[in-house]
C-alpha cells in the first residue's frame, strides 16, 4: 500500500453497527469501521464492539478515526457528489445532459427529490457520526493525551467540516452531537438555528487548531491527517462565510483575517512555484496542500473525477465540460488556463474544450490518485485579500496576496490603487475562478461573496430565485421525520 494511505485507506469495507429505525437521519445508524482481527471476526457481535468494547486502546482510537476518513470516499460522497453540488450550480462547467439530476443542478431545477442532494445530506451526517463516536469515546483511553489530543482533533474537524457543508447548503439544520446509542433514542431532532450551529462549528475547529499535530510534525505515513494549519485554514473561511450570513457577528471578518494569518505566519505553506504541480498525483500532500482527501489506486479507493472530464475519445466519459465563459475569460498567457483547460481542435467534437486540470498516467479506467484538494495555500492568499478589503477596503495591502497567486500564474499583478469593495469582490470572483475552478469552492464562493444571481444573468441570461440560494431539505428525510421543516420556495 502507498505510505500515505496508511491513516485512513482500508482494503475493505468495514461494518456498522446493526441498529435501524425509520428516522430522518439514516446516516447517524452508520457508525465507526473497525479493524480486521481473527478474535473480532470469530467472536464478537459488532454492535457489541461498537458500543462498549471497542475504544480500549491507542489502536482502536486510529482505528475509529479512520473509519471516520473512510467515509468521505465513497461516490456519493466526495468521490463525486461534493464537487457536483459545489461547483455544477454556477457557471464555469456545462453538463453534457439536459435532464438528469445533475442539470437540474447546474440549470436550478433541483427539487426535494434530487437524489444527489440526498446524498450529501445522508454521507455528511453519516460522516458526523463516526466522528461523534470518535469524539465520546476515545478520551477515556489511556494513552499519549498530545497523541489522544490529536485524534480527538481530528475528529473534530471533520465534524466541523461536515457541519459547514451543511449550513452553507441547507442553513439551519439539525446539530446532532452524540452518536446513536440504542432503539430508543429519538434521532428525529428539528433544525437548530444557523447561529448555534455555527458556534458549534467555531468550537470544533479551534479544539482542533490548538490540538491538532502542525504539519511539520505530521509524518510521512500518516499524510492526510488533519493539521493545526488545516483547521487554521477552514476556520477562516467559515468567519468569512458567516460573516454574509444572517448569523453575522461583528468580529467575524477581523478572526477570519486573524485565522490566515496564522497559518501564513507559521511558514508551513507555500505556493508551488508551477501551478501544475499543485495537481501532480506524484507531488500530492505537498507545501501548497493544506488539506486533502486521499484517493489512491486499488485496491484503494479512486477518484473519478479525471475520467468524468475526459472525452470518450481519450478514454473518458465525457460527462462534463468546460463552459465558453471561462474559456474566453483566461488570458492567453495565463499558466493556469494552459494546465486546466485542453483543446479539442482539429477534430469534429463539440465542445472542443474539456477540463484537463487533474490527470494521472496510471489511472485504471475510473480509478485515478487524484485527491480532493479542501483547501490549500493560494485559498487562504485569496481569503485574506478578502477579509482585507472587508474591514477596510483603502487598505492597499488587499492586493499583496491575489498578486502572489496571479504572479505565479504568469500574470501582471493588479495595479494597487485603491477599488471600492464591490470592484474588489468582483476581482476576486474572477480570479477564484481562474484558480480553483472544479476544485469544489464554484457555488460557496458565488453565494459567499453575493455574486450568485449576477453570473447567472450575466453568462446565461438566467434569472435564479431566491430559494435556490440553499438547497431543499431532502424529500426522504422530511417524510420520514416530521420535526423537519423544509426550505421556503420547496
Amino acid at each position: 500500500m502507498h505510505p500515505r494511505r496508511f491513516p485512513y485507506q482500508l482494503p475493505f469495507p468495514l461494518l456498522p453497527t446493526p441498529m435501524k429505525k425509520s428516522i430522518i437521519l439514516l446516516g447517524l445508524l452508520s457508525l465507526g469501521l473497525f479493524p480486521s482481527c481473527k478474535s473480532f471476526l470469530e467472536e464478537k457481535p459488532y454492535d457489541f464492539i461498537a458500543a462498549t468494547n471497542f475504544y480500549q486502546t491507542e489502536g482502536d482510537a486510529v482505528a475509529g478515526l479512520n473509519g471516520v476518513f473512510n467515509a468521505l470516499l465513497p461516490q456519493t460522497y466526495y468521490g463525486r457528489t461534493g464537487w457536483q453540488i459545489t461547483e455544477l450550480p454556477a457557471e464555469l462547467i456545462r453538463v453534457g445532459s439536459s435532464t438528469d439530476e445533475r442539470a437540474q443542478l447546474s440549470r436550478f431545477t433541483f427539487t426535494p427529490t434530487n437524489t444527489e442532494i440526498n446524498s450529501w445530506w445522508l454521507n455528511t451526517y453519516r460522516m458526523i457520526n463516526r466522528a461523534n463516536d470518535v469524539i465520546e469515546k476515545v478520551p477515556a483511553i489511556n494513552m499519549d493525551v498530545a497523541r489522544r489530543n490529536n485524534i480527538v482533533g481530528n475528529a473534530r474537524f471533520l465534524r466541523a467540516q461536515g457541519y459547514f457543508d451543511l449550513v452553507r447548503c441547507f442553513g439551519d439544520v439539525p446539530l446532532v452531537l452524540a452518536t446513536v446509542k440504542g432503539p430508543s433514542d429519538d434521532v428525529r431532532p428539528a433544525r437548530t438555528p444557523l447561529a448555534d450551529v455555527y458556534k458549534q462549528i467555531i468550537e470544533d475547529l479551534m479544539f482542533a487548531e490548538k490540538n491538532c499535530f502542525p504539519e511539520n510534525q505530521i509524518a510521512a505515513s500518516e499524510k492526510g491527517r488533519v493539521s493545526s494549519g488545516a483547521a487554521a485554514a477552514v476556520l477562516a473561511k467559515v468567519y468569512l462565510t458567516r460573516a454574509a450570513s444572517s448569523a453575522a457577528q461583528p468580529t467575524d471578518n477581523q478572526n477570519g483575517l486573524d485565522a490566515c494569518n496564522r497559518l501564513i505566519a507559521s511558514g508551513l505553506y507555500r505556493l508551488l512555484p508551477v501551478y501544475g504541480d499543485v495537481f501532480d498525483p506524484d507531488k500530492e500532500n505537498g507545501p501548497e496542500h493544506i488539506f486533502s482527501i486521499q484517493f489512491d489506486l486499488p485496491p484503494n479507493t479512486g477518484s473519478i473525477i479525471v475520467r468524468q472530464f475526459l472525452p470518450s475519445q481519450l478514454a473518458g466519459l465525457g460527462t462534463f465540460t468546460v463552459e465558453d465563459n471561462l474559456v474566453a475569460s483566461y488570458a492567453a498567457t495565463d499558466a493556469r488556463r494552459a494546465w486546466n483547460i485542453s483543446n479539442m481542435a482539429g477534430t469534429t467534437v463539440l465542445p472542443r474544450y474539456y477540463f484537463n486540470k487533474f490527470r494521472d498516467p496510471l489511472r485504471i479506467v475510473n480509478d485515478a490518485r487524484t485527491n480532493y484538494l479542501i483547501t490549500r495555500y493560494a485559498d487562504v492568499l485569496l481569503l485574506r485579500s478578502e477579509a482585507l478589503n472587508n474591514l477596510n477596503p483603502n487598505d492597499v495591502n488587499k492586493y499583496t496576496d491575489i498578486n502572489q497567486v496571479r504572479v505565479r500564474a504568469k500574470l501582471a499583478p493588479l495595479p494597487t490603487t485603491a477599488t471600492t469593495k464591490d470592484a474588489f469582490v468582483d476581482l476576486l470572483v474572477q480570479e477564484r475562478a481562474w484558480e480553483l475552478v472544479q476544485e469544489g469552492h464554484r457555488w460557496f464562493d458565488l453565494i459567499r461573496l453575493n455574486r450568485l444571481k449576477q453570473r447567472e444573468l450575466a453568462v446565461f441570461n438566467r434569472v435564479i430565485d431566491d430559494k435556490y440560494l440553499l438547497f431543499p431539505i431532502p424529500q426522504p428525510e422530511t417524510v420520514l421525520n416530521p420535526n423537519l421543516t423544509q426550505n421556503p420556495g420547496y
